[in-house]
């Protein structure tokens, strides 16, 4: 069995907390994020065997009761999702800059997994809700065609329907804004 991620959302920071730490002591599970997002949101991201992920979240869901926005477990996660969460991507060179704006945190990480499956690229980093009113944003970099072929992907998936704000494919993006941008 390969790796999960499970993470819950909630519109209250105590309420977030709490509901970590039920995460946490429900399962051996190893936390990725725990963290205050805009417009007073706490997500809560763990990644370990899809078994322990599934009680873990499911224990958080409860300990946030009616606080909860939303909540994912995806089973045999990319490894570039935890890691581009974190911001701990090396962007390298930037061939083609692909970026895609989500209203919802956990739509953010469907749409990335999906992303990276569907194309060879390389997940730059994956913001949530951090000084963007409660959206969120991915990007990510690889050769014109996987791009594209990436972003179209996560547009389609049914979880990201309805929660994609914008996107945008920029072959050979200028220097500078790539250093504006990371």
């Amino acid at each position: 069995m390969g790796q999960a991620l499970g993470m819950i959302e909630l519109i209250s920071v105590p309420a977030g907390i709490e509901a970590g730490d039920a995460m946490l002591k429900a399962a051996a599970v190893e936390l990725v994020t725990a963290q205050a997002a805009c417009a007073g949101k706490y997500f809560v991201a763990v990644t370990g065997e899809v078994a322990a992920v599934e009680a873990s979240v499911k224990a958080g869901r409860e300990a946030a009761s009616m606080k909860l926005i939303d909540s994912l477990v995806i089973p045999n996660i990319d490894a570039q999702v935890p890691l581009a969460i974190n911001m701990c991507s090396d962007p390298g060179e930037i061939e083609t800059l692909g970026a895609i704006e989500t209203f919802s945190l956990c739509a953010a990480i469907v749409a990335a997994d999906c992303a990276v499956k569907a194309a060879r690229v390389r997940l730059i980093e994956i913001r949530l809700g951090r000084g963007l009113g409660g959206k969120s944003f991915i990007t990510l970099t690889g050769d014109v065609a996987a791009v594209k072929a990436a972003v179209k992907a996560a547009s389609e998936v049914e979880e990201v329907r309805g929660l994609m704000a914008e996107s945008v494919v920029i072959p050979s993006p200028h220097p500078d804004m790539v250093k504006a941008v990371f």
